[in-house]
């Protein structure tokens, strides 16, 4: 794709042009302002820049230019986003030769995938996975907005019907429809035979795979599951977040249930930010794709010990990754389709009274152990890694004393317990899941950092950015900090903070609570170097840390004064 096609956009589409259609604009000095359409808020911190053609939110800590904005709001990729702006600006996508190829072969494997779901949909009325769906619950609009189909128990129905459309074999073995039999070089059939068809789409609502249900009593595949393809890879697939997504956003939570049937009834009953993963346990992509819509997660698994064991690990796996889990309690032997099925307002209960998955998880031990010892394990087991999964000190303190209250122990026993808790190969992952850093997430000299960096950016080449400047400079250098660079919401800063003619005394006092925040920084790192080596009995590292927290608090009580 050339390049001059993403500066045509850019040329003839404003950020503003891009934004105002989501996000109410009103003008704030250079920039305008409005509520972030990607996370709650009653006061406004979204900032668009039209100089700059960026856009930056204080609250979230997103930003980015519109191609960034349309991937976000409309949940595509930069390709979805490139063709979304394109037919707003009126220009042609132009590819190169290998990307035209490539872009033709997708574009093949996309239509095979539609055409064979129009298909299978075709074949749904008077079905036997027709009558398995009525007999499950599912309505008529139900069936016919998510468009489930039927594929019927012939062994080349649908791969006759497409070739003789024109898609060849090697297009439908790509799009996972046909196998070729095995031993039998040149021999192919249907991948999927007599069962009920859910279509999986991705973000922008393409069909890139099916979930095929099977029909007959004795298939030992109760479920089967398109293979990974160009287009679909399972672990970035959750099932119906194209049409979640935006209830997702209203209600500020993403609902993750079992399997296709759970969402799909879970829809039809008002839950419409309900999704599922594929045939797949939930990865960091998976959580990466939530995190787009809403940063709170609530599972509402199976209440069998599998569906318990599956909600322990995809809570921890959450929790690292920076979302506020909750978990719902189902009562035992109910899947979420069983119960919205036959009580729909008893779901709705378990859904209201979901709780933060740590008191999930201490509740249904309490109830299931009636021996405080056993009780004691198997918290060790369950409660303690998600409590060290919390990335949050505040919100882990907070349930370290919830723990010791349920447990009858004191607050010292479980961070003990913590701090002697094994370090797992998932415990160790923490580092390489990426989560969004919002403001407050920040270190305090790092923020501060950026507002004075905001100042040199704002008003270059006078008295006061030379002043601030060496004082910067001074300071970073003395406390050995990494140099910095400008970012984004630095700029967005000085618009902000400064307005159009910053106080010099506004400096002074921005640069001075820049030193005391590294100075106190430093302290705590002390702090917890001291407590470290007094735990482990190293008296020598101990002493060190003990005379490295008197240097540094001499400095600050000298900075105070």
């Amino acid at each position: 794709m050339a390049q001059d096609t993403v500066a045509l956009i850019k040329d003839r589409l404003s950020i503003v042009e891009i934004v105002s259609p989501y996000v109410k604009l009103t003008r704030a000095g250079k920039s305008l302002r409005g509520l972030c359409p990607f996370h709650k808020e009653k006061t406004p911190s979204f900032h668009v820049s039209p100089e700059r053609g960026t856009w930056h939110c204080f609250g979230c800590g997103e930003g980015g230019d519109g191609f960034s904005f349309i991937e976000r709001v409309e949940g595509v990729d930069f390709k979805g986003a490139l063709k979304i702006l394109a037919e707003k600006a009126g220009v042609a996508v132009e590819y190169n030769a290998d990307s035209r190829e490539n872009h033709s072969r997708l574009e093949r494997l996309r239509a095979a995938m539609g055409r064979a779901s129009e298909w299978y949909a075709g074949t749904f009325p008077g079905s036997l996975g027709e009558a398995y769906a009525k007999k499950r619950g599912l309505t008529g609009d139900t069936i016919r907005n998510w468009r489930l189909g039927f594929a019927p128990d012939g062994w080349r129905t649908l791969l006759e019907a497409l070739t003789a459309e024109e898609f060849s074999i090697q297009e439908l073995l790509a799009a996972g429809l046909i196998k070729e039999a095995d031993g039998k070089p040149g021999t192919y059939y249907d991948r999927f035979r007599n069962r009920l068809l859910f279509p999986i789409r991705d973000t922008a609502g393409r069909v890139v795979a099916f979930t095929g249900r099977a029909l007959a009593e004795d298939d030992l595949a109760k479920y089967l599951n398109s293979p990974e393809t160009e287009l679909y890879h399972k672990s970035d697939i959750l099932f119906g977040m194209d049409a979640a997504k935006e209830a997702i956003r209203a209600r500020d939570f993403t609902m993750l249930v079992e399997g296709q049937m759970d969402v799909l009834l879970a829809h039809q009953a008002g839950f419409k930010n309900a999704v599922a993963l594929s045939g797949t346990a939930l990865s960091e992509r998976h959580l990466s794709l939530m995190k787009r819509y809403s940063e709170n997660l609530m599972l509402v698994l199976d209440a069998d010990a599998a569906g318990l064991s599956a909600t322990a690990k995809s809570a921890a796996l959450a929790l690292r990754a920076g979302l506020r889990v909750k978990a719902a309690q189902l009562p035992q032997g109910k899947d979420p389709a069983d119960l919205i099925s036959e009580d729909p307002k008893e779901f709705l209960r378990s859904v209201s009274d979901a709780k933060p998955v740590v008191e999930f998880f201490l509740s249904s031990l309490s109830s299931q152990e009636g021996d405080s010892h056993r009780l004691l394990r198997a918290a060790e087991d369950i409660v303690l890694p998600l409590l060290a999964a919390i990335p949050s000190p505040m919100e882990r303190e907070h349930f370290v004393q919830i723990t010791a209250r349920v447990l009858g122990l004191s607050d010292e026993a479980v961070r003990e317990s913590l701090r002697r808790l094994p370090r797992t190969a998932d415990t160790a992952s923490t580092a390489r899941i990426a989560v969004p850093r919002t403001p407050a997430a920040r270190p305090a000299h790092e923020v501060r950092s950026q507002m004075l960096l905001a100042v040199l950016h704002a008003y270059p080449d006078t008295p006061l950015a030379n002043r601030v400047k060496s004082e910067y400079l001074r300071i970073t250098e003395a406390h050995q900090l990494p140099p910095d660079v400008l970012p984004e919401p630095a700029l967005f800063e000085a618009e902000r903070v400064f307005g159009e003619d910053p106080l010099e005394d506004a400096a002074d006092e921005l640069l001075h609570a820049f030193e005391e925040a590294v100075i106190r920084e430093a302290y705590q790192e002390s702090v917890a170097d001291l407590r470290k080596a007094e735990a482990a009995g190293d008296y020598a590292a101990a002493e060190n840390a003990q005379r490295a927290c008197a240097r540094i608090s001499a400095r600050l009580a000298a900075l105070e004064h």
